[in-house]
């Protein structure tokens, strides 16, 4: 007799709306939750070529880096009780990364960069766009690989980050935050 394949489910603690508190209970599934006005964002693992641009993310910056500042990767970020992101990179004082735990917040970072997959391209573009801006991380890249890659630099005036600019794969970024630094947006893959 034939049996039907069971399919294995992850059951959360709590109820939504959720908090950063909540998903420190969570289980360790694999799955990679983040959290917007307390709803549940859910990504799965990342590709090999998002991995790609974020090694080459982190050895550009790394490189560039002057003494007090380190480039990490995946920290959790918790903005509010009820948003908490994990950025792909974000870049911090050493200081800081010696000495928080578990959870950086707003005020720590000094870039955020998300690449942009397919299943978090509203995320990306949109939602942390304005959360990092109203939770003033001063400067934002969104690296969007479909594109050549093209990086877009967004950098906090206010309370938001203007219109970014755009540096496409074949043209030289020359930036000047979170440090200097010049390289090929098409280096990153």
């Amino acid at each position: 007799m034939a049996t039907e394949p069971t399919t294995a489910r992850t059951v959360l603690p709590g109820v939504p709306p959720f908090t950063v508190d909540d998903l420190l209970k969570f289980p360790d599934d694999g799955n990679r939750y983040e959290l917007f006005n307390g709803s549940l964002l859910v990504s799965p693992a990342p590709t090999s070529l998002h991995q790609l641009a974020i090694t080459y993310a982190m050895d550009i910056l790394l490189r560039a880096a002057p003494p007090d500042l380190v480039p990490l990767t995946t920290i959790n970020l918790r903005v509010t009780d009820k948003d908490f992101f994990i950025p792909d990179v974000a870049v911090v004082s050493k200081d800081t990364a010696r000495t928080v735990g578990l959870m950086f917040s707003p005020h720590h970072i000094r870039l955020a960069v998300e690449i942009v997959s397919p299943s978090t391209k509203l995320r990306d573009r949109a939602l942390k766009t304005e959360t990092y801006a109203a939770a003033g991380i001063p400067t934002y890249w969104r690296i969007e690989l479909d594109e050549g890659p093209t990086v877009y630099v967004h950098e906090l005036d206010g309370e938001s980050y203007p219109t970014p600019t755009a540096y496409k794969a074949g043209t030289v970024a020359s930036l000047t935050t979170p440090y200097p630094l010049t390289f090929d947006p098409g280096d990153l893959i």
